[in-house]
């Protein structure tokens, strides 16, 4: 079992930066990898980052590319969030995947569990 607890959220102006952690308890195994999802309201949960658990590989939506950055620090994942626009609006979700599975980092079923989401909000 993997318990994910994500904190940082908030609200900003646009151009602003928040960083959002997610803090992984795995003490029965190590994840394959670890992702970055949000959903806005009235929308379906759309992919945002991913990084291998090894810290080797990141993924990120052409969204995001260029502004957000993910990383890894023993079992806390972040999300450092820059140059925030008001379509990055919505709750942020991190995710865990035990196995590669399709190894498609994208696709929110191939992460076995989630956190809770935290609320990003960004004002123009």
């Amino acid at each position: 079992q993997v318990q994910l607890v994500e904190s940082g959220g908030g609200l900003v102006q646009a151009g602003g930066s928040l960083r959002l952690s997610c803090a992984a308890s795995t003490r029965t195994f190590s994840p394959y990898g670890m992702g970055w999802f949000r959903q806005a309201p009235g929308k379906e949960r759309e992919f945002v980052a991913a990084i291998t658990w090894s810290g080797g590989n990141t993924y990120y939506a052409d969204s995001v590319k260029g502004r957000f950055t993910i990383s890894r620090d023993k079992n806390t994942v972040y999300l450092q969030m820059n140059s925030l626009k008001p379509e990055d609006t919505a709750v942020y979700y991190c995710a865990c995947r035990r196995w590669a599975y399709g190894d498609i980092w994208s696709k929110s079923n191939e992460y076995d569990y989630w956190g809770q989401g935290t609320q990003v909000t960004v004002s123009s």
